[in-house]
């Protein structure tokens, strides 16, 4: 187990470089909360695993070196480059389901059914992933999807007679 830092040495990090730290990382990343994020990670990371440093410009390189490491590591990372600003998320409208269509089907079922079949079809999650989304077990996942497919199958068929 590392070390308990001291709370005077966290405080004199943060003191003196949290300002540059929160700069630096905005010039690479142009949001104030994901430059707080790598700050926060750039101390975490002295703190948890403490280093010894031959004097404080050595310490200000390895903070600033480990700061632009992470800067770049945030910026080429799936989760950056699959997500989207809220914002802009806010714009994209919900599907509508047209009447008679696939997805009309799938609003009649009840909500457990319903949610797992959009999940599996519509987002493409696998029925292990839906069951980590969930709190489910993946058994549960399966059964529900398996009756979900049975009662849709059945409203297709309904509605092809009328």
């Amino acid at each position: 187990m590392p070390p308990i830092p001291d709370r005077a040495e966290a405080q004199r990090l943060v003191d003196t470089y949290s300002d540059l730290l929160l700069r630096l990382s905005y010039t690479y990343l142009g949001s104030t909360a994901d430059a707080q994020d790598i700050c926060q990670s750039v101390f975490l990371k002295l703190l948890q695993a403490p280093r010894t440093f031959a004097d404080r410009d050595h310490e200000r390189a390895w903070i600033i070196r480990t700061a632009i490491n992470l800067c770049k590591d945030y910026l080429k990372s799936h989760w950056r480059r699959s997500t989207v600003a809220l914002e802009a998320a806010e714009t994209v409208p919900a599907p509508q389901a047209e009447e008679g269509s696939l997805l009309a089907a799938v609003e009649l079922l009840p909500p457990k059914y319903r949610a797992v079949i959009y999940l599996y079809y519509y987002e493409g999650y696998s029925a292990r992933e839906i069951a980590v989304l969930l709190g489910e077990k993946p058994a549960t996942v399966f059964t529900r999807l398996d009756r979900g497919r049975q009662k849709l199958r059945t409203y297709l068929e309904q509605e092809e007679l009328t």
